[in-house]
């Protein structure tokens, strides 16, 4: 959750506010949240009581939820890793370019994330703890104003982070989650800023007609000003949907934004899409694209990725 990955900041449509676009998701999410709501308290399903499941008492197998992973979409998902189970997730490969050519300005950035890792181990029936680091990152600048060449390259900074469903984790057409998390600034060689950075992400699953799954999230972070060492607010939405296509082949579509409070900024959007295939209950591979709608957003980011649950 580096501010390096959501360069949260660019010259778009003009303007220093969302468009009326990302309004209305807010809205659409605003609604979603309050549906849920009601759902959770009118549903008729009884999960069985795994409580007593913790680190040191794990969850048997029989007992387990189907795997559940946070990636590939940017959508967090509010479901926890059962108790005493072990989960990795990471990126393969991931790729970003970036080219902006605004007042009389040609720069490129490419930027290669080599398996980057969210190792995560279930504490609670309801609780979990994830560890992200950026294992080795790359990135390439090319000025051709100024025919200038740079490459950087090394470790990346660690997020640590503690999801707690509040429910919907085990059964329910609907499942609401909260967690915190915060970002030591462990890069090297410039491949981030020198802060400690946090926030907080509320994710939101919501089970549709014909088998279509939603998925919501808003998020507040806390992070570093660009040119100084004072800090401001990114505020953060997205929207997902999902469905089956062919036995254990999925996809999604996605809608992300991302809008920041610091002086002169503008709005981050992307259209993101993107393919999971299961390979039996704890394995998953995952495939997608993320599209910048805006300047400041990268143009193209291919990615393939890895789950992993044991």
């Amino acid at each position: 959750m580096s501010s390096r990955h959501r360069r949260a900041i660019c010259n778009c449509l003009g303007g220093s506010k969302p468009p009326l676009l990302v309004l209305a998701i807010l809205c659409v999410f605003s609604g979603l949240t309050t549906r849920a709501f009601a759902g959770s308290l009118t549903g008729t399903e009884t999960p069985a009581d795994k409580r007593g499941f913790n680190l040191f008492n794990p969850t048997p197998a029989s007992s387990l939820r189907e795997l559940s992973t946070d990636r590939p979409d940017k959508t967090e998902s509010p479901y926890t890793v059962d108790a005493g189970h072990f989960q990795i997730e990471l990126d393969l490969l991931s790729y970003s370019y970036d080219r902006d050519s605004v007042d009389r300005a040609d720069r490129t950035v490419e930027s290669f994330a080599i398996a980057p890792i969210n190792f995560k181990v279930g504490l609670l029936n309801n609780m979990d703890l994830q560890i992200i680091v950026e294992t080795y990152n790359i990135e390439r600048t090319r000025d051709r104003a100024a025919r200038t060449r740079e490459e950087i390259s090394g470790f990346g900074d660690v997020t640590v982070r503690w999801k707690t469903n509040l429910w919907g984790n085990d059964g329910g057409e609907t499942a609401f989650g909260v967690m915190p998390f915060v970002k030591f600034p462990t890069n090297q060689r410039g491949l981030g800023n020198d802060a400690v950075e946090g926030g907080i992400i509320f994710p939101l699953a919501i089970a549709l007609p014909c088998d279509f799954s939603l998925g919501a999230m808003t998020e507040a972070d806390f992070v570093q000003n660009g040119e100084n060492s004072d800090y401001h607010g990114e505020f953060i939405n997205s929207i997902t949907v999902s469905h089956s296509i062919v036995g254990e082949l999925s996809g999604y579509v996605e809608f992300f934004s991302s809008v920041s409070t610091e002086r002169d900024a503008e709005w981050v959007g992307t259209f993101d899409f993107g393919f999971t295939y299961g390979i039996g209950p704890n394995v998953q591979l995952d495939a997608g694209m993320n599209v910048g709608l805006t300047r400041s957003a990268d143009d193209l980011n291919p990615f393939v990725g890895l789950s992993v649950r044991y």
